[in-house]
């Protein structure tokens, strides 16, 4: 019998385990979900949460990004910084992750979900197909992919009740995020915007 994540890698649907990344402090890197090693700008911790900022460099519409890993929340919430003439119209994504925490080193496990915010305007949940292929493909378990539909529907509600307001919900959950700006040497105009799929 042929299975669901048979069926999607021969369809070329986007059906992958779970990306893993880890925040390595002490190292000051980031190794990516394809095992990559990239240098750190930043890293700031809070009880709430870990602040890191980095540029890409090689990256054509890319230039920098900044986060925060939200443990209580299971967000990783990010701000990105397009090179002149990609710039897209996107104030936050929100990636629904899995945080583990430790002394000098942090760890992320993506649950496929992602939301965009539009400060003061609206917000998206992307990638629901994604997730269900994954649900079916048994990439994520039962109890992961509930809890990670879970966040996702606090986030979409608590963001909507707040007025499109991010900044507002996070403090409603005693989180107040704070933002160094841009951690590369070439400036780059807002707004910020969603990478491109990969």
């Amino acid at each position: 019998m042929t299975t669901q994540r048979e069926i999607a890698e021969r369809l070329g649907l986007p059906v992958h385990p779970p990306k893993t990344e880890v925040f390595d402090l002490a190292e000051g890197t980031n190794t990516d979900p394809k095992g990559h090693v990239r240098t750190v700008s930043r890293f700031h911790r809070e009880p709430f949460g870990l602040y890191l900022a980095r540029p890409l460099p090689g990256q054509p519409k890319i230039a920098a990004l900044e986060s925060w890993l939200l443990p209580s929340l299971g967000l990783r919430v990010t701000r990105w910084y397009w090179r002149p003439g990609h710039e897209r119209d996107l104030d936050f994504y929100l990636d629904l992750v899995d945080v583990e925490s430790g002394d000098t080193q942090w760890r992320t496990v993506d649950h496929y979900l992602d939301v965009e915010v539009r400060q003061g305007r609206d917000v998206e949940l992307l990638d629901v197909d994604e997730f269900v292929l994954a649900v079916q493909s048994e990439l994520l378990d039962p109890e992961t992919a509930e809890r990670a539909m879970r966040r996702a529907c606090a986030a979409l509600e608590g963001i909507t009740r707040c007025g499109y307001d991010l900044p507002k919900w996070l403090r409603d959950n005693d989180i107040e995020l704070s933002w160094d700006g841009q951690p590369t040497q070439d400036p780059v105009p807002e707004p910020r915007a969603l990478p491109p799929s990969e």
